[in-house]
């Protein structure tokens, strides 16, 4: 059966004005090489997750390179990604677990949230999106999008200064002269060569930066040393909440995930339809619901939630490569990771500087992308119903605004996202109650029909 992907060219140069679309590739030496910088990309953010709320690494790993090739199955390799751990589930899995360690509580939570996440995106794939067209239009959308990017900035901080051992001031300065030198690494690759190793910038840029951590004494093996070549990844069950009915008193505490969620993948279908010049809105449904699906299983075996990834936006708009194929090398490189704690173990040494290097400018691509969408849609900021609507959520997302109400936890994108509906909205209503001139932001309509039909399976 032939491979759904067409030839880029000559497979192996793509001219600087050019892009490789989703259904192209490259040679597979290099398509092979861009999937591997994709699973670079997502492992500081993915492997934080577990290390923060005690889940395992390699299981985490597993559904994260199971989950992304769901995705891509399920939205028809139209729609290029990579699920990682969410960081939306942080706040909630510590919740459930406080006072214990029974992940297994958690889990369900983790359940629950991508039972509810595939039937919002069986209700998008029957109804369409233009529902959700007219609930973030443009000016929302970008700024969901920015602040998710910038909401990630202070954990960039704490990477560039790297965690202080014995001599906290030494090792603070050290750690953030490798970081600095990866970055400069990166953008010094990304100007001097061309070609596949100016594409592959990300990735040369951070091997760079753990040469240099190696030579500084930053980089630990201890844990290499210990782990094993071969072993399955360390899963666990999920809770009963028909033999443990407390498990259901944990849902609240997760709900707020879902809009975070939601606004995620729907930002990713719209950032990645605008970098493309595609009108992918006729996938978000199956986005969603492969989502849904993903985090069900992670569920069931003791994976953290997943969510498609920013820092991988953040890739493909640095190498303007957005094939498919590269993402299911990188789902499979994840899995059989997944089974090797020894190459986790070393994957997983990475310090906190090389990271933090590699983050500013991973995260900082994100953040522009919710500005392009803006710029892309024409959004009038001399208007006041758009100035509060991107203002007010960047603030609260930077700033990392938390609200909590007993054991529900509203992080910084969760309430951004809140807040950019919300002020938008609002002013809408009261805009049209006083019959003002207020110059409201259309939907984004990246086709030629201003409504967007349901979607058809092919």
């Amino acid at each position: 059966m032939a491979l759904p992907w067409k030839l880029h060219g000559d497979g192996k140069t793509v001219s600087p004005d050019a892009i490789v679309l989703p259904d192209e590739r490259l040679s597979w030496g290099r398509t092979f090489g861009f999937g591997a910088q994709h699973v670079v990309a997502m492992f500081g953010a993915t492997f934080l997750v577990p290390l923060i709320t005690g889940f395992s690494p390699t299981a985490t790993l597993f559904f994260s390179g199971l989950g992304t090739l769901l995705f891509l199955v399920l939205t028809g390799n139209r729609l290029p990604s990579y699920l990682g751990s969410s960081f939306a589930f942080i706040a909630p899995i510590l919740a459930a677990t406080a006072g214990g360690n029974d992940l297994g509580r958690a889990s369900f939570g983790i359940l629950a949230i991508g039972v509810l996440m595939a039937i919002v995106g069986l209700v998008v794939h029957r109804f369409g999106t233009g529902w959700i067209n007219a609930l973030m239009p443009p000016v929302v959308m970008g700024g969901i999008v920015a602040l998710i990017g910038f909401n990630l900035a202070p954990a960039v901080r704490n990477n560039w200064t790297g965690n202080p051992g014995a001599n906290p001031d030494v090792d603070q300065v050290l750690s953030s002269w490798v970081a600095l030198a990866t970055l400069l690494a990166i953008l010094l690759i990304t100007v001097l060569f061309r070609g596949l190793i100016g594409r592959l910038s990300i990735v040369l840029g951070m091997a760079v930066g753990y040469v240099i951590a190696m030579m500084t004494g930053l980089v630990d093996f201890s844990a290499v040393d210990d782990a094993a070549w071969v072993g399955l990844p360390a899963f666990h069950a999920v809770g009963n909440p028909f033999t443990d009915p407390s498990l259901w008193g944990l849902l609240p505490a997760f709900l707020p995930v879902v809009l975070v969620l939601i606004a995620e993948n729907v930002g990713h279908v719209k950032s990645v339809g605008l970098m493309v010049n595609r009108d992918l809105d006729g996938v978000t449904g199956r986005a969603l619901l492969a989502d849904g699906i993903s985090t069900m299983l992670a569920g069931f075996g003791g994976g953290s939630g997943t969510t498609t990834y920013g820092e991988n936006i953040g890739v493909m708009a640095a190498t303007r490569v957005y094939s498919t194929a590269a993402y299911w090398v990188a789902g499979g490189i994840a899995v059989l990771l997944s089974f090797s704690p020894k190459v986790g173990a070393v994957i997983f040494s990475v310090p906190p500087a090389v990271l933090g290097g590699v983050t500013v400018a991973l995260y900082g691509l994100i953040g522009l992308i919710g500005v392009k969408i803006w710029i892309d849609n024409k959004v009038d900021f001399s208007k006041p119903i758009n100035q509060f609507s991107a203002a007010v959520p960047l603030i609260v997302g930077i700033a990392d605004f938390t609200i909590n109400f007993g054991s529900v936890v509203f992080n910084g994108i969760a309430l951004g996202t809140i807040a950019a509906i919300g002020v938008y909205h609002l002013m809408r209503i009261l805009a049209k109650a006083r019959g003002g001139e207020m110059q409201l932001a259309d939907p984004v309509v990246t086709g030629p029909a201003a409504e967007v039909e349901p979607e058809r399976t092919p």
